[in-house]
């Protein structure tokens, strides 16, 4: 609860605000923000499923010329962090298509997800309101509409919940166990129940309440730990469902027994952390839950919760009314049974685990003699990793991930190779299991560096080339590590499987170690994925501009569009890390069509009121290897009436240098109708002052790094470049000015224009309209 709402709930407790307006006021920020949540996952149109982090690095050429840090993984291409504050729009091929067709499969689950929000955004609803309608009502009329509020919200949390994606269906035995330890807990809470009911007559409203209310907080909360690994988001559905469907249990129980007004605020915590639990659940579910296929079912404390929730009842009644009558006692020991029967079934499931583990050691001994260890690589499942790891209280894990070339799967003799030189590396008493058809697991009980080396040995092993018919094969490898300590298994298993997808987004063949920040990028990065896909359409894109101006007389000549995504559920979000992700969801020719036809029409809108200027957009390498990039631009220009030499095309020097024959050809080609080219992230080595001669170019884009006295003193290396720039006709413009002393010192060295913070900083087209009214006229 906010401390408003806390402030509120204790004013009502306290008398000093009537006890039933003082709930409404203290539930009443938590549900609207819940139903908020949901109201929105009710209508987003975005896909549930997450991609695949992304097989190789970030596309370079959309550095911004200021404000530099950036996210680990995201560098700019001269070496320095990639920008914070922006980065330039870029243009895409028009044939480029969005997103890839959805199956439909995929779609049903959209929908699924969308119509689930939907209900449980109207049993949060009926839940708020009903304590809301409170303070409106009279007393006779209070119990009658809070019964309805829990009948018809009950309704709507179960139908939503039996809709939730990836439900499966219970085995016969798995059913065995959910009902008995659904009857234990049950039990213990109706018991509970009864011993914390005031004495004398029990009104039947708050009897038939409370008993039902008690099986089906056992229902919720029972679903609520066997889901918590398999599916964490129904999971928090499940909690979020049992604290609302309690609240207003309580509710009821507290009006049926004419309550003073001052304990009505009593139902807020929970009902306000069930709202927000149930948001949180829906939220992760709509990003599509996949319960693999041997994870283990959290571990339910079948014997402590509900003799723990039948002990305290009894303590705290023995204190209160000091003796049990026999109904209470009986239903006191109508507790043990179920109990005693869920670890029976326990030990019966322990037993059987333990005889199947031992019957296949057996028959592989048989089977391949003496060296059955060596011959058969991978013993183990994961289940059964999981529940070694269980009984292990540190060391580490690494989950391996094997690659063909171009990501093909691996051929079957190469995998078996691959397994047998896993086996090989790791030590006797490491235990290996395979995860998936080329994923593998090594549980070792080494500390943290000698676990790190173990990775590298595995990876040199495994990356050596495979003997195969007509020639050799090489697998890329990827290895992700996390300490054990003891911790859930589960959660270990999803570190290190984070740690490996961190290797696959670095190029593979690489270890990585979990922590805490990867984590964090990992999550941050399937957020973009969630949320990206459908950005233009929803108009959450948006352009600002950063003025260049001549720098003798500080007059404007032109401005560089910078692209920003307003994310309504991520905030702004900058290119350094949106366009990664829509280059892996092939978005960038919708995005980059979108940049450049506003970039025209902002350009058109200026130069209508008399103001001859340049606008620079920046282009990724596929975007320039297009064969259709030309004529689109060419479309482009026509269709605003911009002059095409008010264009200027960005593409960053190392892009050049990847392919240079196909980008000299399609610069050529801009030039050919008038388009000028700019050569960005300029870094003037040997290699760049050589290709220089034979690019097209009209602009030249250094960093402030140049400007500087040059070293032994010998003349600062911007004069060699300035000079080179000069013979080829060439204008220099010195980004990422963020001083007056860097400001007069490219001034000094000749330099005609600059960008930076220290001239103008980006901002929206009024306010950079605004700006230039402060200043001539002039054409550049």
């Amino acid at each position: 609860m906010s401390l408003t709402g806390t402030a509120f709930l204790l004013a009502g407790v306290a008398g000093a605000l009537p006890g039933p307006a003082a709930a409404a006021l203290a539930v009443a920020g938590g549900f609207a923000l819940a139903c908020v949540r949901l109201a929105w996952l009710a209508g987003a149109a975005t896909p549930p499923d997450r991609p695949a982090l992304p097989d190789h690095p970030a596309p370079t050429g959309h550095s911004e010329s200021t404000d530099r840090p950036a996210p680990t993984g995201h560098r700019a291409p001269t070496g320095r962090p990639a920008p914070a504050h922006g980065a330039r729009g870029l243009a895409v091929p028009h044939g480029a298509t969005a997103l890839g067709p959805r199956t439909g499969r995929r779609a049903r689950r959209a929908a699924l997800s969308r119509r689930v929000a939907a209900i449980l955004d109207g049993a949060v609803l009926v839940a708020g309101l009903t304590v809301a309608v409170l303070p409106l009502s009279d007393a006779a009329h209070r119990l009658p509409i809070a019964l309805a509020g829990l009948c018809l919200a009950g309704a709507l949390h179960v139908t939503a919940l039996l809709r939730l994606p990836g439900r499966s269906r219970l085995s016969g035995p798995e059913l065995v166990r959910r009902t008995v330890d659904v009857l234990a807990l049950g039990v213990s809470l109706v018991f509970g129940g009864w011993m914390l009911l005031p004495g004398g007559p029990v009104p039947a409203v708050a009897a038939m309440v409370a008993a039902g209310g008690a099986v089906v907080l056992a229902v919720l909360a029972v679903a609520a730990v066997a889901e918590r690994r398999r599916r964490p988001g129904a999971a928090r559905c499940h909690a979020g469902s049992a604290l609302t469907l309690g609240g207003l249990t309580l509710l009821v129980v507290l009006l049926a027994y004419g309550a003073p007004d001052r304990a009505l605020p009593l139902v807020a915590a929970p009902l306000v952390a069930g709202a927000l639990l149930t948001a949180a659940g829906a939220r992760r579910t709509s990003g599509g839950e996949r319960p693999g296929r041997d994870v283990a079912p959290a571990a339910w404390p079948r014997l402590t919760a509900p003799a723990g929730i039948a002990a305290l009842a009894a303590g705290i009644h023995l204190m209160t009314a000091g003796e049990f009558s026999t109904a209470a006692m009986a239903l006191g020991l109508a507790v043990v049974p179920p109990i005693m029967a869920g670890e029976l079934l326990a030990a019966a499931d322990q037993r059987r685990r333990v005889q199947r583990l031992a019957a296949r050691e057996a028959w592989l001994r048989r089977r391949l003699g003496p060296d059955a260890r060596a011959a058969e690589p991978v013993p183990l499942t994961r289940a059964e990793l999981v529940r070694a790891m269980a009984e292990r209280s540190g060391g580490a894990l690494l989950v391996v991930d094997l690659h063909g070339t171009g990501g093909a799967v691996p051929e079957g003799p190469i995998l078996t190779e691959a397994a047998r030189r896993l086996r090989a590396g790791a030590e006797t008493q490491d235990l290996v299991a395979r995860l998936g058809d080329t994923e593998y697991a090594v549980l070792t009980d080494r500390g943290p560096v000698l676990a790190y080396a173990l990775g590298l040995r595995l990876l040199a092993a495994l990356a050596e080339p495979y003997p195969r018919p007509g020639g050799l094969a090489r697998l890329r490898v990827s290895v992700g590590l996390a300490e054990t300590s003891g911790g859930d298994p589960e959660d270990v298993l999803r570190q290190a499987d984070l740690a490996r997808r961190r290797a696959v987004q670095l190029g593979r063949d690489r270890v990585e170690w979990y922590d805490a920040y990867l984590e964090e990028q990992l999550v941050r990065r399937l957020d973009l994925e969630r949320e990206l896909p459908g950005a233009v359409a929803r108009g959450e894109l948006d352009l600002v501009y950063q003025p260049v101006v001549a720098l003798a007389d500080r007059m404007p000549v032109g401005t560089e569009a910078l692209l920003r995504w307003r994310s309504p559920a991520l905030g702004t979000v900058l290119p350094a890390e949106l366009l990664p992700v829509a280059a892996d969801l092939d978005l960038t020719g919708e995005i980059g069509r979108w940049v450049l036809d506003r970039a025209c029409r902002q350009l058109a809108a200026w130069s209508e009121g008399g103001r001859e200027l340049w606008m620079a957009v920046n282009v990724t390498p596929r975007e320039l290897a297009a064969p259709d990039f030309v004529a689109r631009t060419a479309t482009a220009l026509a269709a605003y009436d911009v002059v095409p030499e008010r264009l200027v095309v960005e593409v960053a020097e190392p892009v050049v240098g990847a392919e240079p024959s196909t980008v000299v050809a399609r610069l050529a080609g801009l030039r050919s109708i008038g388009v000028r080219i700019a050569l960005d992230d300029f870094r003037a080595e040997h290699a760049s002052l050589a290709q220089l001669r034979r690019l097209p170019i009209d602009l030249l884009k250094v960093g402030p790094h140049l400007v500087g006295p040059g070293g032994d003193g010998q003349r600062p290396l911007i004069d060699v470049v300035a000079n080179l720039a000069d013979r080829l006709g060439v204008e220099l413009v010195v980004e990422e000015l963020e001083s007056e002393a860097q400001v007069a010192g490219a001034r000094r060295a000749g330099c005609r224009y600059g960008q930076g913070f220290a001239l103008a900083r980006p901002a929206t087209a009024e306010r950079v309209e605004a700006w230039f009214e402060e200043y001539p006229s002039t054409a550049r």
